[in-house]
Protein backbone atom coordinates (compact mmCIF):
# COMPACT_ATOMS: atom_id res chain seq x y z
CA UNK A 1 0.00 0.00 0.00
CA UNK A 2 2.81 2.36 1.28
CA UNK A 3 4.65 1.74 -2.10
CA UNK A 4 1.63 2.80 -4.57
CA UNK A 5 0.82 5.86 -2.52
CA UNK A 6 3.90 7.13 -2.17
CA UNK A 7 4.87 8.30 -6.11
CA UNK A 8 1.62 10.51 -5.98
CA UNK A 9 2.63 12.11 -2.35
CA UNK A 10 5.95 13.05 -3.72
CA UNK A 11 4.42 14.38 -6.94
CA UNK A 12 2.40 16.47 -5.02
CA UNK A 13 4.81 17.91 -3.08
CA UNK A 14 7.35 18.79 -5.46
CA UNK A 15 4.03 20.84 -7.24
CA UNK A 16 4.91 24.65 -7.88
CA UNK A 17 3.01 26.73 -5.27
CA UNK A 18 0.56 28.27 -8.11
CA UNK A 19 0.26 24.76 -9.57
CA UNK A 20 -0.78 23.34 -6.70
CA UNK A 21 -3.34 25.44 -5.40
CA UNK A 22 -5.04 25.31 -9.33
CA UNK A 23 -5.08 21.52 -8.66
CA UNK A 24 -6.78 22.20 -4.83
CA UNK A 25 -8.98 24.28 -6.05
CA UNK A 26 -9.77 21.39 -9.03
CA UNK A 27 -10.13 18.96 -6.19
CA UNK A 28 -13.23 20.70 -3.94
CA UNK A 29 -15.59 21.78 -7.17
CA UNK A 30 -18.81 20.48 -7.20
CA UNK A 31 -20.01 17.65 -9.44
CA UNK A 32 -21.84 18.22 -12.43
CA UNK A 33 -25.47 17.99 -12.13
CA UNK A 34 -25.75 14.65 -13.86
CA UNK A 35 -30.19 15.48 -13.42
CA UNK A 36 -30.17 17.87 -16.34
CA UNK A 37 -31.31 17.42 -19.85
CA UNK A 38 -28.71 16.30 -21.87
CA UNK A 39 -28.74 19.23 -24.42
CA UNK A 40 -28.33 21.89 -21.08
CA UNK A 41 -25.25 22.50 -19.40
CA UNK A 42 -21.76 22.33 -20.51
CA UNK A 43 -20.17 18.82 -22.22
CA UNK A 44 -16.07 19.05 -22.66
CA UNK A 45 -15.15 17.49 -25.82
CA UNK A 46 -11.27 15.93 -25.30
CA UNK A 47 -8.85 14.93 -27.66
CA UNK A 48 -5.22 13.80 -27.38
CA UNK A 49 -1.74 13.66 -29.29
CA UNK A 50 0.59 10.86 -27.96
CA UNK A 51 4.00 9.62 -29.28
CA UNK A 52 2.44 6.55 -30.07
CA UNK A 53 -0.71 3.91 -30.07
CA UNK A 54 -0.15 2.49 -27.27
CA UNK A 55 -2.09 4.31 -24.03
CA UNK A 56 -0.62 2.45 -21.35
CA UNK A 57 2.83 3.32 -22.21
CA UNK A 58 3.34 6.05 -24.87
CA UNK A 59 4.02 9.61 -23.88
CA UNK A 60 1.09 12.27 -23.55
CA UNK A 61 2.28 15.26 -25.94
CA UNK A 62 -1.07 17.69 -26.43
CA UNK A 63 -4.66 18.00 -25.50
CA UNK A 64 -7.27 19.70 -26.99
CA UNK A 65 -10.67 20.85 -25.39
CA UNK A 66 -13.49 22.22 -26.33
CA UNK A 67 -16.87 23.21 -24.83
CA UNK A 68 -20.52 22.44 -26.25
CA UNK A 69 -22.98 24.49 -23.71
CA UNK A 70 -26.81 24.34 -23.83
CA UNK A 71 -26.18 22.36 -27.16
CA UNK A 72 -23.99 25.12 -28.99
CA UNK A 73 -19.85 24.54 -29.86
CA UNK A 74 -18.32 27.92 -27.81
CA UNK A 75 -15.15 27.73 -30.09
CA UNK A 76 -14.33 30.52 -27.68
CA UNK A 77 -14.80 28.43 -24.59
CA UNK A 78 -11.69 26.12 -25.92
CA UNK A 79 -7.87 25.14 -24.42
CA UNK A 80 -4.73 23.46 -26.29
CA UNK A 81 -1.70 22.91 -24.84
CA UNK A 82 1.65 21.01 -25.87
CA UNK A 83 3.55 19.76 -23.30
CA UNK A 84 7.14 19.99 -23.03
CA UNK A 85 8.95 16.63 -23.76
CA UNK A 86 12.80 15.79 -23.02
CA UNK A 87 13.30 14.62 -26.51
CA UNK A 88 10.48 14.62 -29.46
CA UNK A 89 8.99 11.98 -30.64
CA UNK A 90 9.49 9.74 -33.70
CA UNK A 91 9.24 11.03 -37.68
CA UNK A 92 7.06 9.05 -38.23
CA UNK A 93 4.45 9.63 -35.02
CA UNK A 94 5.38 13.71 -35.80
CA UNK A 95 3.58 13.31 -39.56
CA UNK A 96 0.66 12.29 -37.69
CA UNK A 97 -0.33 14.60 -35.40
CA UNK A 98 1.88 17.77 -36.67
CA UNK A 99 3.76 18.94 -34.05
CA UNK A 100 6.98 19.07 -34.44
CA UNK A 101 10.30 18.75 -32.59
CA UNK A 102 10.99 22.13 -31.60
CA UNK A 103 7.55 22.72 -30.59
CA UNK A 104 7.69 19.58 -28.38
CA UNK A 105 10.83 20.24 -26.44
CA UNK A 106 9.61 23.53 -26.13
CA UNK A 107 6.16 22.93 -24.95
CA UNK A 108 4.92 23.94 -21.36
CA UNK A 109 5.84 22.61 -18.41
CA UNK A 110 3.62 19.49 -17.84
CA UNK A 111 2.73 19.84 -14.15
CA UNK A 112 1.31 23.90 -15.74
CA UNK A 113 -0.27 22.45 -18.83
CA UNK A 114 -2.48 19.54 -16.78
CA UNK A 115 -3.08 22.08 -13.47
CA UNK A 116 -4.34 24.23 -16.71
CA UNK A 117 -6.31 21.77 -18.16
CA UNK A 118 -8.03 20.41 -14.95
CA UNK A 119 -8.93 24.60 -14.18
CA UNK A 120 -10.31 24.22 -17.89
CA UNK A 121 -12.32 21.07 -17.78
CA UNK A 122 -14.00 21.56 -14.14
CA UNK A 123 -15.90 19.11 -13.25
CA UNK A 124 -17.86 19.14 -16.14
CA UNK A 125 -18.31 15.88 -18.05
CA UNK A 126 -15.70 14.77 -20.99
CA UNK A 127 -16.62 13.90 -24.21
CA UNK A 128 -14.26 11.85 -27.15
CA UNK A 129 -14.47 9.22 -29.59
CA UNK A 130 -12.87 5.72 -28.38
CA UNK A 131 -12.62 7.63 -25.39
CA UNK A 132 -10.68 4.82 -23.42
CA UNK A 133 -7.30 6.03 -25.08
CA UNK A 134 -7.77 9.90 -24.44
CA UNK A 135 -8.72 8.98 -20.38
CA UNK A 136 -6.03 6.28 -20.14
CA UNK A 137 -3.10 8.95 -21.55
CA UNK A 138 -4.76 11.73 -19.55
CA UNK A 139 -5.25 9.41 -16.13
CA UNK A 140 -1.45 8.36 -16.39
CA UNK A 141 -0.08 11.92 -17.25
CA UNK A 142 -1.84 13.37 -14.34
CA UNK A 143 -1.57 10.84 -12.16
CA UNK A 144 2.67 11.21 -12.98
CA UNK A 145 2.94 15.08 -12.75
CA UNK A 146 0.23 16.10 -10.22
CA UNK A 147 -0.09 12.99 -8.15
CA UNK A 148 -4.11 12.91 -8.46
CA UNK A 149 -5.70 10.61 -9.52
CA UNK A 150 -8.43 11.91 -12.14
CA UNK A 151 -11.07 9.14 -12.82
CA UNK A 152 -13.62 11.27 -14.56
CA UNK A 153 -17.22 10.71 -16.47
CA UNK A 154 -16.57 9.89 -20.25
CA UNK A 155 -19.26 10.19 -22.93
CA UNK A 156 -17.55 7.88 -25.83
CA UNK A 157 -19.66 8.66 -29.12
CA UNK A 158 -17.76 5.45 -30.25
CA UNK A 159 -20.76 3.74 -28.01
CA UNK A 160 -23.47 6.32 -28.06
CA UNK A 161 -23.64 6.92 -31.90
CA UNK A 162 -24.28 3.32 -33.01
CA UNK A 163 -27.40 3.38 -29.98
CA UNK A 164 -28.86 6.50 -31.77
CA UNK A 165 -28.48 5.25 -35.59
CA UNK A 166 -28.14 1.44 -35.05
CA UNK A 167 -28.62 0.98 -38.48
CA UNK A 168 -25.26 2.23 -39.25
CA UNK A 169 -23.42 0.31 -36.62
CA UNK A 170 -22.39 -2.61 -38.36
CA UNK A 171 -20.52 -0.34 -41.23
CA UNK A 172 -19.09 2.37 -39.35
CA UNK A 173 -16.52 2.52 -36.93
CA UNK A 174 -13.73 5.14 -36.96
CA UNK A 175 -14.73 8.90 -36.10
CA UNK A 176 -13.83 9.59 -40.14
CA UNK A 177 -16.56 7.15 -41.06
CA UNK A 178 -19.42 8.23 -39.04
CA UNK A 179 -17.81 12.60 -39.93
CA UNK A 180 -18.40 11.38 -43.66
CA UNK A 181 -22.06 9.86 -43.46
CA UNK A 182 -23.19 12.66 -42.05
CA UNK A 183 -21.26 14.91 -44.05
CA UNK A 184 -19.57 16.91 -41.16
CA UNK A 185 -17.10 19.39 -42.80
CA UNK A 186 -13.68 18.79 -41.02
CA UNK A 187 -10.43 20.95 -42.72
CA UNK A 188 -7.91 19.09 -40.82
CA UNK A 189 -7.86 16.14 -38.56
CA UNK A 190 -5.36 14.47 -36.12
CA UNK A 191 -4.58 18.03 -34.47
CA UNK A 192 -6.23 17.92 -30.62
CA UNK A 193 -8.27 20.85 -31.03
CA UNK A 194 -9.27 20.31 -34.63
CA UNK A 195 -10.45 16.57 -33.86
CA UNK A 196 -11.95 17.99 -30.85
CA UNK A 197 -14.34 20.63 -33.27
CA UNK A 198 -14.89 17.45 -35.55
CA UNK A 199 -16.08 15.58 -32.49
CA UNK A 200 -18.21 18.61 -30.63
CA UNK A 201 -20.52 18.76 -34.27
CA UNK A 202 -21.32 14.37 -34.05
CA UNK A 203 -22.04 15.19 -30.03
CA UNK A 204 -24.41 17.96 -31.59
CA UNK A 205 -26.36 15.06 -33.40
CA UNK A 206 -26.58 12.87 -30.60
CA UNK A 207 -27.54 15.36 -27.76
CA UNK A 208 -31.34 15.81 -29.05
CA UNK A 209 -31.52 12.03 -29.70
CA UNK A 210 -30.36 11.24 -26.62
CA UNK A 211 -33.95 11.18 -25.09
CA UNK A 212 -34.88 8.33 -27.95
CA UNK A 213 -32.29 5.87 -26.46
CA UNK A 214 -33.61 6.42 -23.08
CA UNK A 215 -31.45 8.83 -21.31
CA UNK A 216 -33.54 11.82 -20.34
CA UNK A 217 -30.79 13.45 -18.29
CA UNK A 218 -26.82 13.92 -18.65
CA UNK A 219 -25.85 11.20 -16.11
CA UNK A 220 -28.03 8.49 -18.08
CA UNK A 221 -26.48 9.52 -21.34
CA UNK A 222 -23.32 9.03 -19.53
CA UNK A 223 -24.01 6.18 -17.91
CA UNK A 224 -24.92 4.09 -21.52
CA UNK A 225 -21.25 4.67 -22.49
CA UNK A 226 -18.75 2.09 -21.94
CA UNK A 227 -15.95 4.35 -21.77
CA UNK A 228 -14.66 3.60 -18.71
CA UNK A 229 -13.53 -0.32 -19.67
CA UNK A 230 -10.03 -0.65 -20.59
CA UNK A 231 -8.33 -3.80 -22.02
CA UNK A 232 -4.60 -4.00 -20.91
Amino acid sequence: MISSIWPFRRARASLPEAVARSVERWRGLAEYERGRPPAKGRWVVVAVESGGLEAVSDTLIAVGALAVVDGQIDLADSFEVILRQEAPSTVANIEIHGIGGTEQTQGEDPREALAAFLAFVGKDPLVAFHAPFDSTMLRRAVDRHLGIAFKRPWLDLADIAPLVWPRYASRLSGLDDWLETFSIPVAFRHRAIADCLATAQLLLMVLPAAAGIGASTAGQLVSLSGADRWLS
